[in-house]
């Protein structure tokens, strides 16, 4: 007889399963970043991105919606990316790696450095160039995928505790990404479609407190909101958040089957398509850059270098710090079987910002020249902490039993 999927041994926990695939969509959004600056900078390029700019859409009534392909891929798609960040968010924080205060005032405090010290130097770099300081947000994300990724290379010589520590990390720090983008990146507001986002955002959640399981209503009324978020100079994605927040949670700890919890049904189902898909596209979509032209001048512009900058010395500063500092006053405790060294090597991980930091200067630029200077910021700061982060823990080889317990 088959038996209920009740326990968490049954039903592996969204953490099992985001450390499994999530470091195999890490390898895919390496082979799409490769693929995109190979073809930016080879004779199809004009094709790459001639693509991206060709409008697509349709008409239905009062409904129009005729957009870029990278418009697209970066308002459509990238909300779906962002649905399952808020899933991810809900469930650590209700049933998962997040819930209660002494588990989150590590991750919580470094990420608070990791997003605080990279602002500060993109805006020290920046400080004579007012045009650009609306990018300091830029180097302040953490691309989990790439880090869990490389993490997944080094195998046993990187305790689990400091993956675990690492994955509440980077959702503390997309969380911190929403909120930024909600309120420094949102253009002149359309009243009319913000109320109508609003009352749809209320159906919602009245749905949720009716006591309603079904994934189709919340799917619907997710799509209707979507549309009206996108008109109402609130950045679309922001309603694939707004949708999560309102998917019932049912904590498996109150035993309650897994499969009627909407949250877990819907967060599984998405995973490995934003993963291995979805993150990709969007990689594909904005990793070109095409390097004819380029020298070691482009990179020490204002832009570029705070990026790069921000991303490689201020990720490991602000992490690494932080923590250090959380650990030695007593406030927190280091990761179980974990040295501070290797702490230090996966502070230095956290500077790959990939996907978001992309996400979020294509946010703050609309000039393609400041465009692609993110780019090169953003690649060569990522680059930089990968190969900087994989080799000292390489280094340090398997320290297991050498950390203090918390």
């Amino acid at each position: 007889m088959t038996q209920p999927a009740s326990s968490r041994a049954e039903y592996p926990s969204f953490l099992q399963s985001f450390l499994r695939s999530e470091a195999l969509g890490g390898y895919v959004l390496m082979l799409a970043a490769v693929i995109a600056l190979a073809v930016a900078n080879s004779p199809a390029a004009p094709y790459y991105f001639g693509a991206l700019e060709t409008k697509l859409g349709f008409q239905a009534g009062p409904v129009v919606l005729k957009e870029s392909v990278l418009h697209w891929i970066n308002d459509g798609l990238m909300a779906v990316f962002f649905l399952l960040v808020g899933l991810e968010i809900k469930r650590e924080v209700l049933d998962g790696q997040l819930r209660g205060a002494g588990r989150i005032v590590l991750p919580g405090i470094a990420a608070l450095g990791g997003m605080a010290v990279p602002a500060l130097i993109y805006v020290l770099v920046n400080a004579g160039s007012p045009a650009t300081l609306r990018g300091w947000a830029i180097p302040a994300a953490t691309d989990i995928a790439f880090a869990l990724g490389i993490l997944a290379l080094l195998g046993s010589r990187v305790p689990t505790s400091l993956k675990i520590f690492l994955t509440a990390l980077a959702i503390l720090d997309d969380l911190g990404a929403i909120v930024i983008i909600a309120l420094f990146y949102t253009s002149t507001l359309n009243t009319f479609a913000l109320g109508m986002a609003g009352a749809l955002l209320a159906c919602l959640f009245c749905l949720n407190r009716a006591g309603v399981l079904r994934l189709a209503p919340y799917l619907l009324i997710g799509a209707v909101l979507w549309y009206f978020v996108l008109k109402s100079g609130v950045h679309a994605t922001l309603a694939g958040v707004a949708l999560a927040l309102a998917i019932p949670l049912r904590p498996q700890n109150q035993g309650h089957p897994a499969v009627h919890s909407p949250l877990h049904a819907l967060e599984h189902a998405l995973h490995k398509p934003v993963a291995l898909l979805i993150v990709p596209v969007f990689g594909f979509a904005n990793a070109g850059v095409s390097f004819a032209g380029l020298g070691l001048a482009t990179l020490a512009q204002p832009v570029p270098l705070g990026v790069a900058l921000g991303l490689f010395l201020g990720k490991q500063l602000g992490v690494f710090g932080f923590a250090w500092l959380a650990i030695k006053s007593g406030i927190a405790s280091l990761p179980r079987h974990a040295s501070f060294t290797q702490l230090y090597g996966v502070a230095l991980l956290c500077g790959i910002g990939f996907t978001m930091s992309l996400f979020i200067g294509a946010l703050a630029f609309t000039d393609p020249a400041a465009v692609d200077a993110t780019k090169i910021g953003v690649l060569t700061g990522s680059l930089a902490s990968a190969v900087a982060g994989f080799a000292l823990l390489r280094g340090c080889g398997a320290r297991t039993g050498r950390g203090e317990t918390p």
